[in-house]
């Protein structure tokens, strides 16, 4: 199971989610009480593990700009999180590891293939508000394109949401952190722990797979 933090703040933060075994982190770059600058990003990612996948999240920024920052940052990728277009997705998407996040009951959500992205990332309408969606929501999401739950996630319930969905991989924030921006060791944790524990099963063919690595993605 495909874990990422989401609204990383800080070195502390970011080595302390790896050390519980995440597999993402992401820094947030749009408006939010998260929100940090590209330059503090920079110094956290180079001390970083290069199998962890680095993941800037923008909203409704200009294409040329997600992908200067990116670079930039050192980053390995970016979510778009706001209302872009296909175009403008698959115009990131062909230069950078890019994730494309939708509002639960989007439309849009049906046509995610087209956006040429790596993975689809459905989450609750106010996002970093913690709420939880119907997970009935979910059901809309293409074949074929990987699928991130998030909205509202934390320790106790992620382990049902994984049950109803079978996403590929889970983003958590407000569910791990004691304050915005900070978080809290014992619920990352828990949250990693329970995670990981639910994930289904996987084939024979697929038994041998270990923690995903961004580095052995053949579209990247």
């Amino acid at each position: 199971m495909f874990v990422k933090i989401e609204g990383i703040t800080s070195e502390e933060d970011a080595l302390l989610a790896i050390a519980m075994g995440a597999d993402a982190l992401g820094f947030v770059f749009a408006p939010s009480p998260r929100q940090i600058a590209p330059g503090r990003v920079a110094d956290i990612v180079k001390r970083l593990p290069a199998e962890i996948l680095t993941i800037g999240v923008f909203q409704d920024e200009a294409a040329q700009r997600v992908v200067d920052i990116v670079g930039h940052a050192g980053l390995k990728g970016a979510q778009l999180h706001g209302h872009e277009s296909a175009e403008v997705t698959k115009w990131v998407a062909e230069r950078v590891w890019t994730i494309k996040a939708f509002a639960a009951g989007d439309h849009a959500i049906a046509n995610g293939a087209a956006y040429g992205v790596r993975a689809i990332i459905i989450d609750a309408p106010s996002p970093g508000s913690g709420q939880v969606f119907d997970w009935k929501l979910a059901d809309g999401a293409p074949p074929g394109v990987p699928l991130i739950l998030a909205g509202g996630l934390n320790a106790e319930n992620v382990a049902d949401a994984i049950k109803a969905v079978r996403p590929w991989g889970v983003d958590v924030c407000t569910g791990v952190e004691s304050s915005p921006g900070k978080k809290d060791p014992r619920k990352l944790h828990a949250f990693i722990a329970a995670a990981k524990a639910a994930a289904p099963v996987p084939d024979q063919a697929d038994a041998d797979d270990g923690p995903y690595d961004w580095r052995l993605d053949p579209k990247r």
